[in-house]
C-alpha cells in the first residue's frame, strides 16, 4: 500500500510540474505548436494572424516601448496606447508648477500640439529566428564559462552586424533561452521620434497609487497614448518637424462589445524576467534573505519620500516617478514572498529534484552527466548566501542615494580627464554626456530628501552587513558621531561639492586633470570609491565565479529536464523578448471566504472615495459630476462603465501595455498588473492564484471622450461594435 501512494504522488508531483492550463509565454515564431489549443479555446485567427513575415501579422501592431514596456497601435496614423505608468517619467518631464501634466492630464487637441520626448523609442519586431548552430559555432565543452560568452559574443557580434545592415533603423538583439541551449535573433526596426498625445491626470491614471498596486478589485484608468511619427518614406528618423505619422502594417481594432466571463484572452508583448527553472536552493535564499532585506530597506526609503512629498508639491513633482519606480518592485516582492510561502514553493521544488535525481540515477551515462547537479547546486548557493546580501545592500542601499549613484557617473570623465596624452574626442563625449545627465539629476533632486535617505541607508548597512564587510570610514564616522547618523549625513552632504549644482556645471565645463581630482577627493565620490572597491575586493570575483558555475548548472539541469520530460512544452524564462500568453476572463478565490469578480466598474471608484485618509482613492471633480449625472454616452453597461478586468494570462513586468486582444484579434483591454497573489508567478504559475489584471478598453475610450473631451482621436480608430 505504501508503495503504490508513493508511486501515485510521485506521478501526481510530475502532473504538477507540466505546463498547466494559461501557463506560458510562447515565442511568436513557435505558435504552430499552441494553436490547436487557442483555437479549442475559441481563438478564430490562424498562426499566421499572430506571427508572419510574409504578411501583416499582430506582431506588427506591437511595440516594444522605452525598452521596458510595450504599446500597441490603434490608429493608421501612428497612434499607440500603452500604461500611464509606462509614460509617467516622459509625463513627468513634461510637468511643471505652471504646467502640472501629472495632476491635470495632458491633451493634445491637434498634431501640432503633440509633445517630442527625447530618447524615447519604439521596436517593431521585423522577424526573429533560431540562430543556435551559429552563436554555438566554436564553442566546445571543454571552455571555461568565460572563454565560452567571449566566443559567443563574437559570433553575435557578427551576426548581428550583418542583419543590421538589412535596413534603417535596424537592431539587432540575440538572446539566450534555456539557460544558453538555444539562442534566438529578434531583428528590430527602431523609432526614435515618438511624441506624447494624451494622458489621464493621475487620480485617473494611478487611481489607487500604492494603495491598490498590484492588488484586485482595481479601479486604475492606466493608459497613456502616443504617436510614432517617421520620415516621408515611413522609415525611421530622428526628430524633425518634417516628419509625419507613421503607417503601420497593421493596427488593432477596437472592440465595443465587451467581456464575459471565461472569454478567450490573448496578451501580446514584452515580459521582462522570469526564472520558472530555479532550485529549491534559490527559493529558500530568495524568500528567507534577499526579499526581506530589499523591502525593508526600500520601505524606508518611501517612508522619506512620502514625508517630503506630503508636504511639498514641487518635491511631489520632482519624485513622483521616482516613488513610483520604488513602490513597484516593493510591493511585488512582498506579495511574492507570500506566495511562494503559500503554495510551499521550496518543497515543491525539492519533489521536481527527488524526481530528477530517480532519473538520472537510472543508467551510468544519467548518473555521470547529471548525477552531480543538485549537489553541487546546494555547495554553491550555501557559498553565494553571504555575498548576496552584500550585494543587495550594495544594490538597494548605497546606490540608492541619489548624490552616491550621481558620484559614481563621475569615473568615465575623471578617467579621461587625467589622461596624458588626453583623447580629446572620448573627453569631450564623456563630459557632455555627463553634463547632460547632471542637467536633469538637478531639475528632479531635493538634498533634504536625499540627506535623509543617506543617513538612513548607511545605518541600515552598518547594522545589517557583517563588519568585515565594512568600509574603513563607515566604522569611523560611527565613532566619531557616535550613532548620530543624521547629523553624519548633514555635514557630509554640506561639505561636498555635488550638493552645489552651480560649482559641478562649472567644473565640469572647465574640466582639466585639476577639476577631476577635486571631483576625486570629494567626500561624497569617496563615499563611492570606498564601498566600490570593498565590493571589488571582497565580493565581486568570488560572485562572478559562482554564478558562472551557476549558468553552467542550470544549463545543464534543464537540459535534462526537457530529456526528463519529452512530451512537456517547454516554454523560456521571459527575457524582454516579444511573447503571446493565453487565458481566459475569470475572478478567483484568494482565500478562504473570499470570492473576487472578473471585472470592476467606475461605481468602484465612486465608493473609495468615500473612504476617509486615503489620498489615492481621490477621483477628479469632473469624473465624478459625470457619474453623479450618469452622462456615460456610449460607454454605459447596466447603468454603469466598466474600468478593469483580470484573466489567467501569464504575464509579468514589461507585460505593462500589452493588449489584451480577444478570440476576433480586437483590442478589449491593456494589461497593466497582476494581483497580488500572482506575483510569484515569475518563479512558480499556479493557475488557482495568478491572474493578469486589464484595463478595460471601453473606459479608456469613456475618459478620452467624455472626460477629456478628446474624442477627436476616436475619429482615428477602428472602434468595432
Amino acid at each position: 500500500m505504501m508503495r503504490k501512494f508513493a508511486i501515485t504522488f510521485l506521478l501526481s508531483v510530475f502532473v504538477a510540474f507540466n505546463s498547466v492550463a494559461d501557463e506560458g509565454m510562447w515565442l511568436p515564431m513557435l505558435v504552430g505548436k499552441n494553436i490547436n489549443e487557442m483555437q479549442k479555446m475559441g481563438f478564430k485567427l490562424t498562426a499566421d494572424d499572430i506571427y508572419s513575415v510574409n504578411q501583416s501579422s499582430l506582431k506588427d501592431a506591437i511595440v516594444q516601448f522605452g525598452g521596458g514596456c510595450t504599446a500597441e497601435l490603434i490608429s493608421a496614423e501612428g497612434l499607440i496606447i500603452t500604461n500611464h505608468h509606462c509614460g509617467f517619467s516622459r509625463i513627468q518631464a513634461h510637468s511643471s508648477v505652471e504646467h502640472d501634466y501629472l495632476s491635470n492630464g495632458f491633451w493634445a487637441m491637434s498634431k501640432q500640439e503633440e509633445l517630442p520626448n527625447p530618447g524615447l523609442t519604439v521596436r517593431f519586431l521585423v522577424r526573429m529566428e533560431d540562430v543556435t548552430v551559429q552563436v554555438l559555432t566554436g564553442v566546445t565543452k571543454e571552455m571555461t564559462e568565460s572563454e565560452r560568452r567571449k566566443t559567443i559574443s563574437a559570433s553575435i557580434k557578427e551576426i548581428s552586424t550583418k542583419v543590421e545592415a538589412e535596413g534603417v533603423g535596424y537592431v539587432a538583439v540575440i538572446r539566450p533561452m534555456y539557460y544558453g541551449n538555444e539562442y534566438y535573433l529578434f531583428l528590430y526596426e527602431e523609432f526614435s521620434d515618438v511624441r506624447l498625445v494624451g494622458a489621464p491626470p493621475e487620480s485617473i491614471g494611478k487611481f489607487g497609487g500604492d494603495t491598490d498596486n498590484w492588488v484586485w478589485p482595481r479601479h486604475t484608468g492606466d493608459f497613456s497614448l502616443f504617436r510614432i511619427y517617421a520620415d516621408k518614406n515611413n522609415k525611421p528618423a530622428a526628430y524633425s518637424a518634417e516628419n509625419v505619422p507613421y503607417k503601420p502594417k497593421r493596427y488593432l481594432p477596437i472592440s465595443m462589445k465587451g467581456i464575459n466571463e471565461g472569454d478567450f484572452t490573448l496578451v501580446y508583448g514584452f515580459p521582462g524576467r522570469t526564472q520558472q527553472f530555479l532550485t529549491s536552493h534559490a527559493v529558500e535564499l530568495l524568500i528567507n534573505q534577499s526579499n526581506p532585506h530589499k523591502i525593508n530597506l526600500r520601505n524606508t526609503r518611501l517612508s522619506i519620500f512620502n514625508h517630503y512629498m506630503d508636504a511639498n508639491d514641487t518635491i511631489r513633482i520632482q519624485y513622483a516617478s521616482k516613488h513610483a519606480g520604488v513602490a513597484n518592485a516593493w510591493k511585488k516582492w512582498i506579495g511574492e514572498t507570500i506566495g511562494l510561502r503559500r503554495l510551499d514553493a521550496v518543497s515543491q521544488k525539492r519533489e521536481l529534484e527527488n524526481m530528477f535525481t530517480a532519473w538520472a540515477n537510472k543508467s551510468p551515462e544519467l548518473q555521470k552527466q547529471y548525477g552531480d547537479l543538485l549537489p553541487t547546486f546546494k555547495k554553491l548557493y550555501d557559498e553565494l548566501t553571504p555575498l548576496s546580501l552584500i550585494s543587495d545592500y550594495r544594490s538597494e542601499a548605497v546606490y540608492a542615494v541619489e548624490l552616491v549613484n550621481f558620484a559614481s557617473r563621475f569615473d568615465k570623465v575623471i578617467a579621461e580627464a587625467v589622461k596624458s596624452p588626453r583623447d580629446a574626442e572620448k573627453f569631450e563625449a564623456a563630459k557632455n554626456s555627463l553634463i547632460n545627465y547632471a542637467r536633469g539629476f538637478y531639475k528632479d533632486f531635493e538634498i533634504n530628501v536625499d540627506v535623509e535617505v543617506f543617513a538612513s541607508m548607511m545605518k541600515s548597512y552598518y547594522e545589517q552587513v557583517p563588519s568585515s564587510y565594512h568600509p574603513d570610514f563607515l566604522g569611523k564616522l560611527y565613532q566619531n558621531y557616535q550613532g548620530n547618523w543624521m547629523q553624519m549625513a548633514g555635514d557630509l552632504y554640506s561639505q561636498t561639492v555635488f550638493s552645489d549644482s552651480v560649482r559641478v556645471f562649472t567644473l565640469l565645463s572647465e574640466m582639466d586633470s585639476v577639476n577631476a581630482r577635486h571631483f576625486q577627493s570629494d567626500n561624497i565620490y569617496n563615499v563611492y570609491a570606498q564601498f566600490e572597491l570593498l565590493y571589488k575586493d571582497k565580493v565581486e570575483a568570488r560572485l562572478t565565479e559562482i554564478n558562472d558555475s551557476l549558468d553552467i548548472l542550470y544549463r545543464t539541469y534543464v537540459d535534462g529536464l526537457m530529456k526528463m520530460q519529452p512530451d512537456k512544452r517547454f516554454f523560456p524564462d521571459a527575457n524582454s523578448t516579444l511573447r503571446f500568453t493565453y487565458g481566459k476572463v475569470e475572478g478567483f478565490e484568494p482565500k478562504d471566504g473570499v470570492v473576487y469578480n472578473y471585472y470592476t466598474t467606475i461605481d468602484g471608484i465612486i465608493e473609495k472615495s468615500t473612504q476617509a485618509g486615503v489620498p489615492d482613492y481621490v477621483p477628479p471633480r469632473k469624473l465624478v459630476e459625470l457619474y453623479e449625472k450618469k452622462d456615460f454616452g456610449q460607454y454605459a453597461v447596466n447603468g454603469t462603465v466598466p474600468v478593469a478586468f483580470i484573466g489567467t494570462n501569464h504575464t509579468t513586468g514589461g507585460n505593462s501595455g500589452s493588449p489584451v486582444i480577444d478570440s476576433n484579434g480586437y483590442l478589449i483591454g491593456i494589461n497593466f498588473d497582476r494581483c497580488w497573489e500572482s506575483t510569484m508567478s515569475d518563479v512558480m504559475f499556479d493557475p488557482n492564484y495568478c491572474r493578469n489584471i486589464a484595463l478595460d478598453i471601453r473606459y479608456t475610450l469613456f475618459v478620452i471622450d467624455k472626460f477629456a473631451g478628446a474624442g477627436h482621436l476616436l475619429k482615428e480608430m477602428n472602434i468595432v461594435y
